[in-house]
């Protein structure tokens, strides 16, 4: 891994989000069990989504690459018996697939590297076998199931990570029977969940939500569809952040209607007391007189590193909690954040389930450990905007998990 040292910049440019990482997951899965050819466009191809096309083509779907998308042909799914799951670092891919695979009576191995052979899958190992599948594993990964899923009461926390749910969501209407997920605590991430129903209705599977718990008829078939996938809050939050503490971005491509939580960014940094200005698929973000707010980020757990580089320019104290969760990502994401940003001039503390975040005047800049996670490296990036001498970031490539280009596009923001 290498360094990039980001210079400080004014922001008074446009960038183009790229598709949702998110939503090109779930298009990708309900593609693959449709049985039958879909297009799914556009598609980046981060590492976390070649690891999600890496695990279908292990389940027996073709890929072709098609200019800006990909066509799946699905005819050949769950036509294995055995299948070696390579999740590479992508936490979605593997909670994703453990329940599909699971759901097919596929004898499926799951790895991975870097952080995920550690990141939580206890909630399967303990609800899978439940349901007719077996779990082998010593903590962690390699994660071996055997056994094909069957249906019935699914009983899970809300506030552990929607992937869990949305693996759970995606297989059960397969099975030869009627299945209920019932949540024994408030839903967390909800607008993840909204995500995946809405893909899943696209391609002809419905669920009830109701009262806590998700009615899921089974039986049901999954139709081939070309799928046009939606623009990434998650990746634009980092631009319009830097129109709030450097000037001005313009972000195209986000959907004003969309499911994904991190729209909330609008409201935030409207909160902070950024000028933003929103149009159907583009949001205008200009600096403001910037001050301390309160943020609850249970529904936004991977908007924290960029929130925290907000705050840093905002006056006053700003206070994020219901962020415990976040210390399970690919770093200890409420620990990594902290200390790149004091190192370069900050005041943030950290506590068990968040963050508190007193403003400075400026950053003075310096050397941040990007920690090899994707979103501290972004992050640091758009804080280095706003130092007074730049900052020199480790981890460069860790981007690549989720957004290959997204240098470029800083400098075109800044290119102006």
């Amino acid at each position: 891994m290498s360094d990039i040292f980001v210079k400080p910049s004014l922001v008074c440019g446009s960038v183009t989000a790229p598709p949702s990482k998110s939503d090109v997951h779930r298009a990708i899965i309900c593609a693959a069990l449709a049985k039958g050819k879909s297009r799914i466009s556009p598609v980046a191809l981060s590492q976390d989504i070649l690891a999600t096309i890496d695990c279908i083509k292990a389940l027996g779907a073709d890929v072709l690459y098609d200019g800006d998308g990909i066509i799946i042909d699905s005819h050949g799914f769950f036509s294995v018996e055995k299948a070696e799951m390579n999740c590479r670092e992508s936490g979605s891919t593997l909670r994703f697939f453990i329940p599909v695979a699971a759901s097919g009576g596929v004898n499926a191995v799951f790895s991975g590297k870097g952080r995920l052979p550690q990141r939580p899958i206890g909630v399967f190992t303990e609800l899978l076998p439940e349901h007719n599948v077996e779990c082998i594993t010593q903590g962690g990964l390699p994660f071996e199931i055997k056994g094909r899923l069957t249906p019935g009461r699914f009983e899970v926390p809300g506030n552990i990570s929607s992937q869990f749910i949305t693996g759970l969501l995606f297989a059960l209407p397969l099975l030869n029977g009627d299945s209920v997920i019932s949540l024994t605590t408030p839903l967390q991430s909800q607008g993840y969940i909204n995500m995946t129903l809405d893909v899943m209705k696209s391609f002809g599977v419905d669920v009830v939500y109701k009262d806590n718990e998700f009615f899921v008829q089974g039986r049901q078939r999954y139709i081939p569809h070309d799928y046009t996938t939606e623009g990434d809050w998650s990746q634009a939050a980092f631009f319009m952040t830097a129109g709030a503490i450097g000037g001005t971005a313009a972000v195209c491509g986000v959907r004003e209607n969309s499911y994904q939580g991190d729209k909330m960014t609008v409201d935030l940094l409207k909160q902070f007391g950024a000028d933003v200005r929103q149009g159907e698929n583009t949001v205008t973000v200009s600096k403001g007189m910037l001050k301390g707010i309160d943020i609850d980020a249970s529904q936004i757990p991977d908007l924290v590193p960029i929130l925290a580089v907000c705050a840093c320019f905002a006056e006053g104290k700003t206070h994020i909690y219901n962020a415990g969760r976040v210390r399970l990502k690919e770093s200890d994401r409420l620990s990594a954040i902290a200390k790149a940003l004091n190192v370069c001039g900050g005041r943030v503390t950290e506590e068990p389930e968040g963050l508190i975040i007193e403003g400075v005047k400026s950053l003075k800049g310096g050397h941040a450990d990007g920690c090899n996670d994707h979103r501290i490296v972004m992050s640091m990036a758009v804080a280095a905007l706003c130092s007074q001498e730049g900052i020199t970031i480790s981890d460069k490539e860790s981007i690549t998990k989720s957004y290959a280009e997204f240098f470029d596009d800083l400098n075109r923001l800044i290119g102006c």
